[in-house]
């Protein structure tokens, strides 16, 4: 049986991260508090701002900005949003 865990976007049991998804602090703070249901969101979320501001992965700035939204996202207020942005009705 999977492991579960208490997901801190979805606010319910969910299976567990297979693994840290970064190997840092924060990937580790993930691992313990994120269901693969809520990990989905933020790649959903994350695909978003990739493409919307246009973010450079390869760049230091790039990388740094999206592990802070990722941050934001699930322990924040939910991170930064395109200035065009409107939520699906």
């Amino acid at each position: 049986m999977a492991e579960t865990v208490f997901c801190v976007k979805t606010q319910k049991e969910g299976e567990r991260l297979d693994r840290q998804p970064f190997p840092n602090e924060l990937g580790a703070r993930l691992y313990e508090n994120v269901s693969k249901e809520g990990w989905q969101l933020w790649l959903a979320h994350s695909t978003m701002l990739i493409n919307e501001f246009r973010i450079d992965l390869a760049s230091k700035q790039g990388t740094e900005f999206l592990l802070k939204q990722c941050e934001e996202f699930f322990f924040g207020e939910g991170g930064e949003l395109p200035p065009d942005f409107r939520p699906e009705s």
